[in-house]
């Protein structure tokens, strides 16, 4: 791989707000964009610590959100409290297969693969892995593109939750399930931004200096 001048290592800051970049003064590890202002630094503060501290709250709020109910029904047939995999099951019983991948992606398999991404980028990083630093960049931003869409589950709840209260026969409830898989996909997010994909490449510097 070849290996080409960084910005950071000519003493330039680069603004993630407006691409610009800025000299830093001798010595300095921070800095203000020249165009718009922004606090720049070369390198995230504590960014693995940070990231570390995140991903345990959200393995932690992982537990909650799969075992509690995300949902409660009442209808003329009883009621019923569902969690996410119950209701993947039933979607899927119930002739809804398409729902149910859906949730299942959105609600299992995101979540899951982006705390097991995340975690591998930091123990790569804080062990100073020279692997494949591309495809570990690649992983981050899949990371980062997919995180948005995790909140999909959500979004069905409170859509099931806003046509069944048009009509009398049911009423749906989101249950705490549903607040702790909330807060872990915002969790995980906060955790994928604290940490910093330029700690990647810092290895490969230091064993070509």
């Amino acid at each position: 791989m070849a290996f080409t001048r960084t910005a950071g290592r000519l003493g330039l800051l680069s603004c993630h707000l407006c691409n610009s970049l800025t000299k830093s003064a001798p010595g300095a590890h921070e800095g203000r964009c020249s165009r718009c202002g922004s606090h720049l630094r070369f390198r995230k503060p504590d960014s693995i610590t940070r990231t570390w501290a995140l991903l345990i709250a959200s393995y932690i709020l992982f537990i909650p959100a799969n075992l509690l109910p995300i949902m409660h029904t009442n209808s003329l047939f009883g009621a019923q409290s569902d969690t996410i995999l119950s209701g993947v099951v039933y979607l899927w019983a119930s002739g809804s297969w398409h729902l149910a991948v859906i949730v299942f992606i959105a609600s299992i398999l995101v979540p899951s693969a982006k705390l097991v991404t995340l975690t591998f980028l930091v123990v790569s990083v804080q062990r100073r892995s020279t692997w494949d630093p591309l495809q570990r960049m690649n992983m981050y931003r899949i990371l980062e593109s997919v995180g948005r869409w995790s909140m999909l589950d959500i979004f069905v709840v409170a859509m099931l939750v806003a046509l069944v209260h048009l009509q009398t026969l049911a009423t749906i409830r989101a249950g705490a399930g549903a607040v702790a898989f909330g807060a872990l996909v915002v969790v995980t997010m906060l955790a994928a931004m604290a940490f910093d994909p330029r700690l990647i490449w810092d290895p490969q510097w230091t064993r070509h200096e």
